[in-house]
């Protein structure tokens, strides 16, 4: 699914990304209306079947989730193309997958969705673009459609291992690529935060359902995690997250669920109390956790109390970033209306009363965001394929004190301390890595790093900020030397 104004609420319209949103997965082309999409899926409606895809359920904590998941779809399958490119579909909803058709440019990456075969639900698994090339494989409880390989290149990417060499180019004093790898299974999902990189280099990368790990030191697979499956089916991990110390991991998932794994040991040591929706972003404070859910919930964890739900918030938009500052005195969170909230470190009280210090406003969502380092009261954030705007906010007084236009899609952001500079990571038109110079009355573009054919959606950088690495859309992993 790609950036903007994703979700709102489960009570929101399919039409709503439409009608307010740039970054709904549709912005190539022009749309179709969720009336036509209904018309071309043929469900039986016998008693016995499961609930069709755009059916809302309403009752039972599982099912208002389930509702809510159903709303996301139908949000997002707002189709592109003319009509004349879709076919009727008709025997169910694996036909009329197979009859969609969405013009896709050169720059497109394969594409992903899944299919949960237990009860009637079209679970996202990325960007919910479909082409008439599908097909089906049958795997860990999940029916999935992916893209077919057309090219002998295609067909040797599906077979390779993680973090597999493909192109290795010589060191360059310049700086500039170093190393291509990798990252097959990875999800063209905008909303997902699935890179990061600990203070000992090891880095961790969520491919489906599985986040494999790898030590930037020796440039050496050291295995996989995989969270715990529920009732027997794997779920694709939707955020992760560093400890400080870097010994443990905290995963989240796409039901969810919310996991502590010792990495040294390969365990998962503990299971946090979970969200009713997806777990959009984590961040640590100390030894404090703090998650937030696509349903605008955020939940601060202490793992080492029995009852680890320390402190609460809510609001009312979806939250796609969570980042606590390097001081720890202050969490920002940003939601997929464009808001970004700054929240004191206060976290006990009732959730419902409690109130952001400050809140700032920009036109998509805030998903690529980031506090400065070495200016503890500042942080930047980047702005969607229809914004394309860096921004550097003050966040005591609310105002943004520098901005960048871009003229492209902002996917992800870090800063890189020790360089003193920002890093971005973009999409369309030219998916690349750009590195930025911010004084207190500048801010401009260093070098433009180029490689990646898909979006760069998520970025992380080694613990002494000479390398950076970037994961795409292209499923690609790339490590780019600064």
């Amino acid at each position: 699914m790609e950036e903007g104004k994703g979700v709102k609420s489960p009570r929101k319209t399919p039409g709503w990304n439409r009608k307010h949103g740039e970054e709904s997965g549709q912005n190539e082309a022009c749309y179709v209306s969720y009336k036509r999409f209904r018309r071309w899926i043929h469900f039986p409606r016998s008693g016995t079947e499961a609930p069709a895809v755009s059916t809302p359920l309403t009752t039972g904590r599982r099912q208002r989730e389930r509702s809510f998941e159903l709303d996301t779809v139908c949000q997002r399958l707002e189709l592109d193309s003319p009509p004349a490119h879709h076919e009727a579909a008709r025997g169910g909803l694996q036909g009329a997958l197979q009859g969609y058709y969405l013009h896709n440019t050169p720059h497109h990456p394969p594409l992903q969705t899944c299919l949960d075969n237990t009860g009637g639900r079209l679970v996202p698994q990325g960007d919910l673009y479909t082409s008439k090339h599908v097909t089906y494989h049958q795997g860990q409880g999940t029916t999935c459609a992916t893209k077919c390989p057309t090219t002998d290149a295609d067909v040797r990417r599906c077979s390779l291992q993680p973090f597999t060499v493909l192109d290795k180019a010589p060191e360059s004093p310049h700086g500039g690529s170093v190393m291509k790898l990798a990252a097959p299974s990875l999800l063209n999902d905008y909303y997902t935060n699935v890179l990061d990189c600990s203070c000992n280099g090891m880095v961790a990368l969520a491919l489906g359902s599985s986040v494999v790990l790898w030590n930037s030191e020796t440039r050496a697979l050291v295995g996989s995690l995989e969270p715990r499956p529920q009732a027997g089916r794997h779920q694709s991990v939707s955020s992760l997250c560093w400890s400080r110390d870097g010994r443990a991991l905290c995963i989240g998932t796409r039901r969810g669920e919310v996991e502590l794994w010792d990495v040294e040991n390969k365990q998962n040591v503990r299971r946090l109390p979970s969200h009713l929706s997806v777990v959009g972003a984590l961040s640590w404070q100390q030894q404090l956790l703090s998650s937030g859910s696509v349903l605008g919930r955020i939940h601060h964890l202490d793992p080492r109390a029995p009852a680890p739900l320390v402190g609460a918030a809510v609001q009312e938009e979806g939250i796609c970033s969570l980042q606590w500052s390097p001081g720890d005195d202050w969490l920002a969170s940003g939601s997929t209306d464009g808001l970004l909230r700054i929240w004191d470190r206060d976290i006990a009280g009732p959730t419902r009363t409690k109130q952001p210090v400050t809140t700032m406003k920009q036109p998509s969502a805030v998903k690529a965001m980031g506090w400065c380092p070495w200016q503890e009261k500042n942080i930047a954030t980047g702005g969607g394929w229809k914004d394309g705007e860096l921004r550097i906010w003050d966040t005591q007084s609310g105002t943004c004190v520098n901005s960048a236009n871009t003229n492209s899609q902002i996917c992800s952001l870090r800063w890189a301390e020790k360089k003193k500079c920002l890093v971005t990571g973009h999409g369309l038109p030219h998916h690349q890595v750009t590195c930025w110079s911010w004084g207190s009355a500048s801010l401009h573009p260093v070098c433009q790093l180029t490689g990646h054919s898909g979006r760069v959606l998520h970025l992380a950088s080694n613990p002494d900020s000479t390398q950076i690495y970037s994961a795409a859309a292209d499923q690609c992993f790339r490590i780019w030397d600064l």
